[in-house]
């Protein structure tokens, strides 16, 4: 079985220009990747889960905040290793520097023994669509494109 990642792509309106919320993956492999390492804010989810509900528990575990919107469902993406991932948007402003990730633990440097404690993610920002497209997983750009095209953003 494939795995399967649920996520939200928040978006606001500011200064009339609409910019969307996206995630920099924490820990040292990702430390000094920027254009195409962005993400939503996402994580795995099994069978016995519902799609929403694994990325409402998946933007709290990441960001630290509840979603209080209604979310409009995007047609699922394939990534490149297969993964499928299920997105939802919603309109929903937060202050990008107050976020809380939960952690993970990774053997650092590699074969050193040492074990250290990584954020999932370590910074999160809002972007114009444009810079967004740049830094966002190619794999997640459509989600922007149709996002677009469901709000005729002009």
């Amino acid at each position: 079985m494939s795995k399967k990642s649920a996520g939200i792509l928040l978006y606001r309106v500011k200064d009339l220009d609409l910019e969307f919320f996206l995630v920099h993956p924490g820990g040292p492999f990702w430390a000094k990747k920027d254009a195409g390492a962005w993400s939503i804010p996402k994580g795995e989810f099994d069978d016995n889960e519902n799609p929403l509900e694994a990325a409402k528990r998946e933007f709290k575990e990441e960001i630290g905040k509840e979603i209080t919107v209604d979310l409009i469902p995007l047609t699922p993406q394939k990534q490149k290793s297969g993964k499928v991932i299920h997105a939802f948007a919603g309109n929903q402003d937060l202050e990008e520097k107050n976020i809380s990730s939960n952690t993970f633990n990774l053997e650092w440097p590699p074969k050193s023994g040492k074990i250290m404690e990584f954020p999932e993610i370590d910074k999160g920002d809002w972007f114009d669509v444009n810079t967004a497209k740049e830094k966002l997983n190619k794999a997640q750009v459509s989600f922007i494109d149709e996002l677009l095209g469901r709000l005729d953003f002009h």
